[in-house]
């Protein structure tokens, strides 16, 4: 048992009262610590894990077809770096690649412009094998952020890869 014991006291020559050491026993307090404890430790909730909501189609509907004055690809890439074009990636057209991150005048300011000038933009998401998963939920939270109402996540073609190495 856990207790408190007073330091004697120095003998004098007068006579006095005989007094007795002071004990105070802590174990009903202990137990009433570990009580409390245990209670609110059973009765917490605990951090919920943050989901996403992420829509797939089932693969059964007919493919949507894009139009390239309303496209708008971008390609993740490894360093947190966005890669963006606008248009399509075809034998038609060579893109001009622009490079940004994703910090407030980054991405957010592209998405931004680009629905201000076209308010029906497709945004193309597509990630290079050196793209981390970090990047890809960054990538989707601005296009929450930016009000994007439509968007894709794509494969990223041999042409794509092509226009990166230049």
């Amino acid at each position: 048992m856990a207790e408190i014991q007073a330091a004697a006291q120095p003998r004098s020559t007068k006579p006095r009262a005989k007094k007795h050491a002071f004990r105070l026993d802590m174990t009903p307090m202990v137990d009433l610590a570990f009580l409390l404890l245990t209670f609110f430790m059973l009765t917490t909730t605990f951090s919920k894990p943050n989901v996403m909501q992420l829509s797939m189609p089932d693969g059964k509907g007919k493919p949507t077809d894009v139009g390239a004055k309303n496209a708008l690809t971008l390609l993740l890439d490894k360093n947190n770096q966005v890669h963006y074009f606008f248009g399509l990636n075809d034998a038609s057209s060579k893109p001009e690649l622009h490079t940004t991150n994703f910090g407030a005048d980054g991405l957010r300011r592209v998405l931004l412009e680009q629905r201000r000038r076209r308010p029906n933009t497709t945004v193309l998401i597509k990630t290079t094998p050196e793209a981390s998963y970090r990047d890809m939920v960054d990538a989707l939270d601005e296009m929450t952020i930016t009000g994007q109402k439509k968007y894709a996540i794509v494969d990223t073609d041999a042409q794509d890869l092509a226009l990166l190495t230049r």
